[in-house]
C-alpha cells in the first residue's frame, strides 16, 4: 500500500479501517510506513511527492479477484484515478501475493515488480521472516539483492 499525495498517513489508515471492515477479510498484520521516492519507469523521480509505503498481511474468504475488486474501490473512495501509469497517488494499494501463481485478465500475482521493490520487501520482511514470493524466492533473500 502507498500514497504520495494528500494526507498520506491518513488516506493509508482509512484505507485499512475499510479493508478491515470488508466482510471475508481480517487484517493480520500491518508494518510501520517507510517514506520513499517516487518510482517512475526510468527509476526513481525526486521531483514528485515522496511516497509512504507499507505492507498488510490479511487472511480473507475472498478469491484473488474478489480481493482486487475490494482493494480497488477503497482505492476509488480515496480519489485514485487510473490515468497515468506510474502517476501520482491519493492510494495504491496492490494485491502482491496471494497462495500460488494467478494470471487472469489484469490479475497477475505474484505481482510482477514485487520482487524488485526495496518499499515492499523491507516493510514485508518485518512481518514475516519466512514469507516467499511464489517463483522468486524468499523476501528476506531478495531484500538483500535488492539492497545490495
Amino acid at each position: 500500500m502507498g500514497a504520495n499525495l494528500g494526507d498520506r498517513a491518513a488516506t493509508i489508515a482509512s484505507a485499512l479501517e475499510r479493508l478491515g471492515a470488508t466482510n471475508g477479510v481480517d487484517i493480520v498484520s500491518v508494518s510501520e510506513l517507510v517514506e520513499t521516492v517516487a518510482m517512475r519507469p526510468d527509476g526513481p523521480d525526486d521531483s514528485h511527492p515522496d511516497y509512504l509505503n507499507g505492507v498488510a498481511i490479511l487472511h480473507t474468504t475472498l478469491s484473488a479477484s474478489g480481493l482486487l475488486a475490494v482493494l480497488h474501490a477503497i482505492e476509488s473512495v480515496h480519489g485514485r484515478t487510473r490515468t497515468e501509469l506510474w502517476g501520482d497517488r491519493t492510494l495504491d494499494l496492490d494485491l502482491i501475493v496471494f497462495g500460488d501463481v494467478i494470471e487472469e485478465g489484469n490479475l497477475v500475482i505474484p505481482h510482477p515488480r514485487a520482487h524488485e521493490r526495496s518499499f515492499v520487501l523491507g516493510p514485508w520482511l518485518t512481518l514475516d521472516h519466512d514469507a516467499v514470493i511464489p517463483g522468486r524466492g524468499l523476501v528476506r533473500e531478495l531484500a538483500a539483492a535488492v539492497s545490495a
